[in-house]
């Protein structure tokens, strides 16, 4: 089998969420991809593709592995965005600045559609979300993906407000 020389994983970072887009590792390769994970601090992966390794050898080492397979060159099923954008909320409310890693087969489809959205979400606008990401993973995002993305309306789900600054101070007299 001829070995697919594969992009090195891309680190997306805005506001207070870390995000790596990678692309999947084999039972052969998945020490090294322990590695790249453990180098980023990322301790949750998404997987969007077909199983093609143990994920046993992850947890044990304290990375959850969630499975959230959708086709190949498509955009993502409502119910895989709604679990994407709660999963993010929830990391980045307990842990802000750590990192998610997620991954299709090369990280130039699947993997990179679900990071725009987690900028769109935030507040990107949509051109700026897939700029952002082609600067870092060239290639990434197809025709069919870059229409549902324009066409995407967010809801802004992961867009925070700091628990700092109170903007609505009130006081009654």
């Amino acid at each position: 089998m001829a070995r697919m020389n594969r992009p090195a994983p891309a680190e997306v970072c805005y506001k207070n969420m870390r995000l790596l887009i990678t692309h999947n590792p084999t039972n052969s390769t998945l020490n090294s991809f322990i590695e790249d994970l453990k180098k980023y601090g990322a301790t949750t992966v998404v997987r969007v593709c077909e199983v093609t390794y143990d994920k046993a050898p992850l947890e044990k080492d304290g990375i959850t592995v969630v499975d959230w397979q959708f086709d190949d060159g498509a955009p993502p099923p409502s119910k895989v965005v709604e679990d994407w954008l709660s999963l993010l909320r929830s990391r980045f409310l307990e842990d802000p600045g750590c990192c998610v890693a997620v991954h299709c087969v090369a990280g130039l489809g699947r993997a990179p559609v679900l990071v725009a959205l987690a900028l769109i979400e935030s507040g990107m606008k949509y051109e700026d979300a897939i700029q952002f990401i082609r600067q870092k993973r060239r290639g990434a995002i197809n025709s069919k993906q870059l229409t549902y993305l324009e066409k995407y309306r967010p809801k802004q789900r992961l867009r925070y407000k700091d628990p700092h600054i109170f903007k609505n101070k009130c006081c009654i007299m």
